[in-house]
């Protein structure tokens, strides 16, 4: 029994590698008081501060400190380590570990403190306009990346590795990547592109004609997010944006209506002209039409064609999204109807006419063509081009 005894006392004083039973649960209790600790900092004096924040009239303190929430909370878990580390009989390689393990642990907690607060900074540069949005999100990338890499590198430094041989390698490497990776940088320099001449911004419409036609939803390092008008998200290459013609209907100051309207021949010049006058009337008085200083709205007579004669409608409504723009063109149809025919005057349509000169009646029934002369014979549809 008296052997037992002894083996047992052995196992417990000499643990693990040195470390007896006792320390080990007495680290286990560190930690998990360490534990305990970061959720009473969090719970209790984070939102102590959440009150001192409430009473300030920016929110910039308010997203910092919601952002800084998970870095703080790092803090008594590094602590915990720091006691472990002192209270454990550790001696020279373990020792210098834990030492290092504590170090990069301080290095770890400042350097996500510091990456977190990067977007409630940006984001006050983007509450001034000081900056646009997308540049914000780029700038705001690029920074998160560079703190995180210095912030590698300190931690790499503390364990021993030294970064500079790394680099030098990194350096090699990226070469060889640089030439196997062409489309790559050409997608980065071109998005820089887009940014740096702000041709168009998240949540602007744009349209390249004939390809695509959506909504901007984020403009990444190497492809634009665009969401189409069914739903669906398209992602295309940056430097497919950047070496075409974009619309971009996000920056449009006016949406332009411009109507051919085409009225039978019947019409007398009184009708027109008062036809032409109660759509100008209704234009310029109606609550839906905007001015446009660089061009007046109007309805007059256009052109004799064909088959009818042609009024021009122009006028401009507010950059409105496409329901409402419907709404409003609807309401001017509704319009144009009711004064064209409260004026007497009717719509014309496309048609043919086809005159037969006095021949031989036995000719005309066969279907002979001798005789025969077709005049004005043209076509000629309303388009509905215009609608910008």
């Amino acid at each position: 029994m008296e052997g037992f005894l002894q083996i047992f006392t052995n196992v417990w004083e000499e643990g693990l590698l040195g470390i007896g039973i006792t320390e080990i649960i007495v680290s286990m209790l560190i930690f998990i008081a360490g534990a305990i600790s970061r959720a009473f900092f969090v719970g209790r004096v984070l939102k102590w501060l959440e009150k001192l924040t409430d009473h300030t009239e920016s929110e910039v303190d308010d997203v910092l400190l919601e952002s800084l929430k998970k870095p703080l909370g790092y803090i008594p878990m590094t602590v915990a380590l720091y006691f472990i580390a002192v209270y454990l009989p550790l001696s020279g390689m373990a020792d210098t570990f834990a030492t290092n393990l504590v170090k990069a642990m301080i290095a770890f907690t400042i350097f996500s403190a510091l990456a977190n607060s990067i977007a409630p900074i940006f984001q006050a540069f983007t509450s001034s306009a000081v900056l646009t949005k997308s540049m914000t999100m780029w700038l705001e990338r690029a920074a998160r990346i560079i703190i995180w890499i210095i912030g590698l590198g300190i931690i790499l430094d503390i364990f021993g590795i030294q970064i500079g041989p790394l680099v030098a390698g990194l350096g090699l490497f990226s070469v060889a990547v640089a030439l196997g990776a062409q489309d790559l940088f050409k997608n980065l320099i071109s998005g820089l592109l887009i940014i740096g001449e702000n041709r168009f911004q998240p949540g602007d419409r744009i349209e390249v004609p004939g390809s695509l036609h959506g909504m901007v939803e984020d403009i990444g390092f190497r492809s634009t997010l665009v969401r189409m008008f069914d739903t669906a998200p398209m992602l295309v290459p940056n430097k497919d944006l950047s070496d075409v013609k974009v619309i971009n209907h996000g920056n449009m100051e006016y949406r332009r209506i411009s109507w051919t309207l085409n009225l039978i021949y019947s019409t007398t010049q009184e009708q027109l002209a008062k036809i032409c006058g109660e759509i100008t009337n209704f234009i310029n008085t109606s609550n839906e039409f905007v001015i446009n200083p660089n061009q007046e709205s109007f309805a007059r007579t256009d052109e004799l064609a064909s088959s009818s004669i042609d009024v021009r409608v122009l006028c401009y409504t507010d950059p409105v999204g496409l329901t409402d723009f419907s709404k409003i063109k609807q309401n001017l149809i509704f319009e144009i109807i009711k004064i064209v025919r409260n004026n007497g005057s009717e719509f014309a349509y496309p048609s043919t006419s086809v005159y037969v000169e006095n021949t031989d009646p036995l000719d005309v029934a066969n279907y002979s063509t001798e005789g025969l002369k077709a005049k004005d014979i043209s076509h000629k549809a309303a388009p509905d081009k215009g609608d910008d």
